[in-house]
C-alpha cells in the first residue's frame, strides 16, 4: 500500500542545489557516527540529571530535628551503593550524617538520635535525625551531599526557627554554608534565597541542563532569519512557562519520570528533522518514525516504559501531521516555532522539578517562580546569543563548512537524545 500523499516525496523544491547531503556523503557520514559514538559515551556520564536533594529542619533554641529527601538513583552513583549490601541503609544513613551537618561556633552538633530511615514512595530516601548543639556559637548549615559524584548537585534546605515562618535556601558548590542565627544572645535569623539568587539558580540550571541546551542547539542549527529565531526563542519560552508555572502553583502533578524520558525524545524528534532536512526529504523517514512511535506506544499498552501509550499514539500523529505539512510550506523553518512551542511545554516540567520539591511557603512561591524563570531565559539567551551569530556568520562565509557542523551536530544530537530517551524510558 503506497503511502499517503500528504508524505514529502524526494526530489523536494531544493533537493537539487549545491548542498552536501548528511546521507549522500560518505565523509559526512563517518563524522557524524564518529561524533555519536562520542556522544553516546559522554552522554552516558550525563543521563542522570545534576540531582536534588532537600531537608526540612526544625530549629528548637540550640535543639534540631532533621528530615532529608534524596533519590535512589542519585545514590546509585556511588561505587559502594551499587552492590545493595544488605547493609546499605546504614551505610546511606552514616553518609547523610557526615554531609548535611549543623554546626554551632566551630563543632558539629551532636546527634542524639538517628539518622533513621523512614518509609516512602519508591525510588526516594528519607532519613530522620535530631542533634543538640552547643549553647554558644553562631548555627549554621552546611551541606556536601553527592558533591562527590555530581559536583553541581543542589541542595535545597528549608528552616523553621522556633515560632518564625520558615525560609529556604538553596545550598551548592557556589555557596554551601547557610547562617542561621548570630549567636545565643542575639535575636535568630535565617535568610533565604532572594529573588537574585532563584534568578542565578535559573540560569545556572540551563547552562549545565545538558538536555535542554541539546534541544536548543537542535532548533538552532538550522535556523535562517533573525524574525524565524525569535519566533522559536518566544515558542519555548511561552511553552515552559505556562507549564513552569503550572506546576509551581500546584494546578499539574506529572510523574517526573515520563517526562524526563520525553525530554530526551523531544530532542531526537527536532535533531530528526534537522536530518531529514538535510538529505533528500523522503517520504520513508517520517513514515520510520511515525511507525516507531506506534510500537512504543502498542509496547506500552503492555506496560513497557515509563511513557504512556496515549502519549506516544499522539506524539505519533502529530509528527504524521507536521512532517505532511512540512511539504506544503516554502520555507520549513517558519513552522519551527510550533515544535519549540510544543516540546517547551514539556522542558517546562523538567524545569518545574527543581522548585515543586522545596514545599516553599506560599509567599515565597511567586518570587522563586519569577526569579528562576528569568534565570532560565537569560541563561537561554546567553547561549543563542553567542551560539546563533556564529553560526550565520560561518553560514555566509563558508557555506560548506556550516553544512557540515549542521548536519553532523544534528545526528549527534540524534544520537544523544535516543540514548536519553531509552535509558530514561526503559532503563
Amino acid at each position: 500500500m503506497n503511502l499517503p500523499d500528504i508524505w514529502p516525496r524526494g526530489g523536494a523544491k531544493g533537493a537539487s542545489d549545491r548542498r552536501v547531503h548528511l546521507v549522500s556523503s560518505p565523509s559526512h557520514f563517518l563524522l557524524s557516527s564518529l561524533l555519536a559514538a562520542i556522544v553516546f559515551t559522554v552522554g552516558s556520564a550525563e543521563a542522570h540529571d545534576r540531582g536534588t536533594s532537600y531537608s526540612a529542619w526544625e530549629l528548637r533554641g540550640r535543639d534540631a530535628r532533621v528530615v532529608l529527601r534524596l533519590t535512589e538513583l542519585d545514590v546509585s552513583r556511588f561505587p559502594w551503593a551499587a552492590n545493595r549490601a544488605p547493609d546499605l541503609p546504614a551505610i546511606i544513613a552514616g553518609y547523610v550524617a557526615d554531609h548535611l551537618v549543623l554546626v554551632a561556633g566551630d563543632s558539629p552538633c551532636a546527634i542524639v538520635d538517628g539518622p533513621h530511615a523512614l518509609a516512602t514512595q519508591p525510588g526516594t530516601l528519607v532519613y530522620e535525625w535530631k542533634l543538640s548543639c552547643a549553647d554558644t556559637g553562631p548555627l549554621r548549615i552546611h551541606s556536601t551531599l553527592l558533591r562527590e559524584v555530581s559536583p553541581s548537585h543542589l541542595h535545597f534546605a528549608r528552616v523553621e526557627i522556633d515560632d518564625t515562618a520558615a525560609v529556604e535556601r538553596v545550598l551548592s558548590e557556589r555557596g554551601d554554608v547557610w547562617e542561621l542565627s548570630l549567636g545565643s544572645e542575639e535575636s535568630s535569623h535565617a535568610a533565604g534565597t532572594d529573588l537574585l539568587g532563584y534568578i542565578l539558580l535559573g540560569i545556572d540550571h540551563i547552562l549545565s541542563g545538558y538536555d535542554h541546551l541539546a534541544f536548543v542547539l537542535a532548533l538552532l542549527l538550522f535556523g535562517n532569519s533573525i524574525g524565524e529565531l525569535a519566533k522559536v526563542v518566544t515558542g519555548f519560552t511561552v511553552g515552559h512557562s505556562i507549564t513552569l508555572a503550572a506546576m509551581v502553583l500546584e494546578y499539574l502533578h506529572p510523574d517526573s519520570a515520563p517526562i524526563e524520558a520525553l525530554i530526551g525524545l523531544s530532542i531526537a524528534l527536532v535533531a530528526a528533522e534537522n536530518c531529514w532536512r538535510a538529505s533528500t526529504q523522503t517520504r520513508w523517514v517520517p513514515a520510520l518514525i511515525v511507525l516507531t512511535l506506534l510500537v512504543l506506544a502498542a509496547f506500552a499498552v503492555q506496560g513497557y516504559g515509563q511513557v504512556p501509550a496515549i502519549t506516544l499514539a499522539g506524539l505519533g500523529l502529530f509528527t504524521a501531521c507536521y512532517f505532511g505539512l512540512l511539504a506544503t510550506v516554502a520555507n520549513p523553518s517558519s513552522l519551527r516555532w510550533s515544535i519549540a512551542f510544543l516540546f517547551g511545554l514539556i522542558h517546562g516540567f523538567g524545569f518545574a522539578a527543581v522548585l515543586t520539591e522545596v514545599g516553599l511557603p506560599r509567599d515565597r512561591i511567586l518570587p522563586a517562580l519569577f526569579g528562576f524563570n528569568a534565570g532560565v531565559e537569560l541563561g537561554q539567551l546567553a547561549v543563542v546569543a553567542v551560539v546563533w551569530p556564529l553560526l550565520r556568520l560561518l553560514a555566509v562565509r563558508r557555506r560548506d563548512a556550516y553544512e557540515l557542523i549542521a548536519e553532523t551536530g544534528s545526528a549527534g544530537v540524534l544520537a544523544l537524545g535516543l540514548f536519553w530517551f531509552l535509558t530514561r524510558a526503559y532503563g
